[in-house]
């Protein structure tokens, strides 16, 4: 980028008010006329004006730095996207500070709080989303006209976004289930926090309604988004059911919630995929080295990350009013051990299961691409 960044004064002198005004203004102050209001946040979009923060004393030096506000520490699906972000971002000189809000709103909140009150750049969020979910400091951030992008689809919030088509992933994992001959599969869900759950489940339900078959409401299964969750939950369901009520395949919210079923099977006495298919979702690393190697759904994490890190240092940098933009990843079914026919099941069509030597190798046809 060539030029120095708009300031207050620029942003004056454009709509034809004192500085005072444009502070007031951006400090959301009582006094200030609707129309003139109107007309400074719109010359605000038109310069891409950014205030700086006026707190605390800065140094000679301003490094340039950028934040990834995650929603679990301990999920190696976010090492993957932190790698992306982070590759790209040092290219460009900027700083990467990573927070995790382990999916609280409170903590959320006060991260990108502070965050911009020290200065960051911009941010990239992977944002606690329910139907209770406060989304008021990501409404002051777009009000402020201050730089962010989500990894995950906030409605009311024109954002930049990179994310996945997640109903049709989730659609093409059960798909692949109902050609191999399953008929009754059902689905581990995440956390409420989570729009992707949302989604994932409704993919599961996408994919029976093309089908004569029908998906009992029990099937869709509270679980979470960790190992122990979906131990917990898989222990539950084969315990409390009787076997003539078991489904024979389980997809699942993510790859840990998957991994941890596959542990309570095979705790339980039962085989996986003999018994009880499973199949993840985020391909995460070990997920082919698992007790049993795990059918996942693919999710191209390093370059979700590494384009939300363009996405946003375009944002930072330009010197003109940046319009929010999409970007759905392709994401690809990989067959492993853990997915096979029940047992007793006659394959047709392309129900077939994927040949010993060649469980890893990744289902092409299954790819999900961008939506239209």
């Amino acid at each position: 980028m060539t030029g120095k960044r708009p300031t207050i004064s620029d942003v004056a002198r454009q709509t034809g008010v004192s500085k005072a005004t444009v502070s007031a203004v951006l400090n959301d102050a009582a006094g200030v006329g609707s129309d003139t209001r109107d007309r400074v946040l719109a010359t605000i979009d038109l310069l891409n004006y950014r205030p700086t923060q006026q707190s605390g004393v800065r140094t000679a030096t301003r490094y340039r730095s950028i934040a990834l506000i995650i929603k679990e520490h301990d999920n190696p699906y976010y090492d993957e996207v932190t790698a992306g972000v982070r590759a790209f971002a040092e290219t460009q000189g900027y700083v990467l500070f990573v927070v995790s809000s382990e999916g609280s709103y409170s903590a959320e909140k006060r991260a990108v709080e502070l965050l911009r009150e020290k200065g960051v750049d911009g941010l990239i969020a992977a944002p606690v989303m329910d139907e209770h979910a406060d989304l008021s400091h990501f409404y002051e951030l777009k009000r402020r006209n201050f730089p962010f992008v989500f990894l995950e689809q906030v409605r009311g919030v024109p954002a930049s976004l990179v994310d996945l088509e997640n109903v049709g992933a989730a659609q093409k994992a059960v798909e692949y289930l109902l050609e191999l001959g399953h008929r009754r599969v059902a689905h581990f869900a995440g956390p409420e926090y989570s729009l992707h759950s949302e989604e994932r489940a409704n993919g599961v339900r996408r994919a029976y309604s093309s089908t004569h078959l029908v998906l009992a409401p029990e099937d869709i299964i509270a679980a979470g988004a960790h190992f122990d969750d979906g131990y917990r939950a898989g222990r539950a369901l084969f315990e409390s059911r009787p076997r003539s009520e078991w489904p024979t395949a389980i997809t699942c919210y993510n790859d840990l919630v998957a991994m941890g079923l596959v542990k309570a099977i095979i705790d339980l006495g039962l085989r996986c995929p003999e018994d009880v298919s499973v199949v993840g979702f985020d391909d995460i690393k070990f997920s082919d080295t698992f007790l049993v190697p795990l059918t996942t759904v693919h999710v191209p994490k390093y370059e979700m990350g590494s384009t939300a890190a363009q996405m946003l240092i375009q944002h930072i940098e330009s010197r003109e009013a940046v319009v929010p933009r999409r970007v759905y990843l392709d994401a690809a079914l990989v067959l492993r051990a853990s997915a096979a026919p029940p047992a007793g099941a006659v394959l047709t069509g392309a129900g077939i299961a994927p040949s010993p030597g060649n469980e890893s190798a990744i289902a092409e046809s299954s790819a999900v691409g961008s939506p239209t």
